[in-house]
């Protein structure tokens, strides 16, 4: 969160409704709604998620992009929010972990992620679905132990062997073919 301190005065919206002084308006689309605010022009997209959206899906793991916890869909390609400008998504369509699951049903690589008990803890879970979903959407649905482990280096866990979550991802990336495959 960014605060201001005591002696900085508060900064008001301008008379066209514009952004108040020091803000930058930002308008995206999060899981298909519309959104727009006024930040500060160095708030990141996480704190923009988080804060002022209330996705807390998202986590925040080590700001510093080497932990994968933030990771989250931008034009439909995985980028790690914590070190992504909020200012920078102008226009952006913007996918969160908690915009997977339609009409009540769980995103196949979430269900994987249950079924295949792919997590512990919890903490990088949303982080890694949303990578692994990136992954498939790449590679396609045949993908094999190496090239996952290889495309998940920069998502990191600190409870498990990762075992589980290459099985739910090579399950999901199979699913998620089968649902392409299916529609067509």
């Amino acid at each position: 969160m960014f605060f201001r301190s005591k002696s900085q005065p508060e900064a008001t919206a301008s008379a066209q409704g514009g952004p108040a002084a020091g803000l930058a308006r930002v308008a995206m689309t999060v899981n298909g709604r519309a959104v727009s605010a006024d930040v500060e022009p160095r708030t990141l997209l996480v704190h923009y998620l988080r804060e002022h959206l209330r996705l807390t899906g998202t986590h925040v793991g080590c700001d510093t992009s080497q932990c994968g916890a933030c990771v989250v869909h931008l034009d439909g390609k995985a980028v790690k929010s914590c070190t992504t400008l909020a200012a920078s998504c102008e226009g952006a369509k913007v996918t969160t972990i908690e915009g997977l699951a339609q009409g009540g049903q769980l995103h196949p690589m979430q269900e994987a992620f249950r079924e295949h008990h792919g997590l512990q803890c919890g903490y990088c879970t949303p982080g890694m679905i949303m990578a692994a979903v990136d992954i498939a959407n790449r590679k396609g649905p045949n993908l094999d132990e190496a090239t996952i482990r290889h495309e998940l280096e920069g998502n990191l866990c600190r409870c498990t062997g990762y075992h589980n979550i290459v099985a739910a991802v090579k399950a999901g990336a199979a699913a998620m073919g089968s649902m392409r495959q299916a529609a067509e």
